[in-house]
C-alpha cells in the first residue's frame, strides 16, 4: 500500500499545536480568567486566535485577550471538563443587546385589540 505524503492527505493524523494563540479573558477579582464558549451543538469549548486583529474583528475591539500557547491553554481547561479548543472561529452570537426600557403596559393593550 502507498503511504500518503502529508500533503495529499485531506485529513492529517498528526494535529499540529497551533502555537502561541491571543486567548479571551474577562477581569475578576484575582485577575483575568479564559472566556469559554460553546460549540453550535453546546459543547463548552476554549477559544484562540491565531491573529489579534481575527480576535477583534470576531469578539469586538474592546475585547481583553492574553497570549498562551495551545498546549498551556488546554492544560487550564482540562480540569474542568473542557477538552475541545476552538482555533480561530468565524461565526459567534452578537453580544445581547441591553434593555432600556420595558414596553409601556398600554402599547401591549392596543396591540391587542388590533389584531
Amino acid at each position: 500500500m502507498t503511504e500518503l505524503l502529508r500533503s495529499d492527505d485531506p485529513e492529517p493524523s498528526d494535529r499540529l499545536p497551533a502555537g502561541p494563540l491571543y486567548i479571551p479573558v474577562r477581569p475578576g477579582p484575582h485577575g483575568c480568567a479564559v472566556r469559554f464558549f460553546r460549540t453550535p451543538l453546546g459543547e463548552r469549548t476554549a477559544v484562540g486566535f491565531t491573529s489579534e486583529h481575527g480576535l477583534r474583528a470576531t469578539l469586538g475591539p474592546d475585547q481583553a485577550w492574553i497570549r498562551l500557547a495551545e498546549h498551556a491553554l488546554r492544560a487550564l481547561t482540562a480540569p474542568l471538563g473542557i477538552t475541545t479548543v476552538t482555533v480561530d472561529p468565524h461565526f459567534t452570537a452578537p453580544a445581547p443587546a441591553p434593555v432600556t426600557s420595558p414596553v409601556p403596559e398600554s402599547a401591549h393593550s392596543s396591540a391587542l385589540r388590533t389584531v
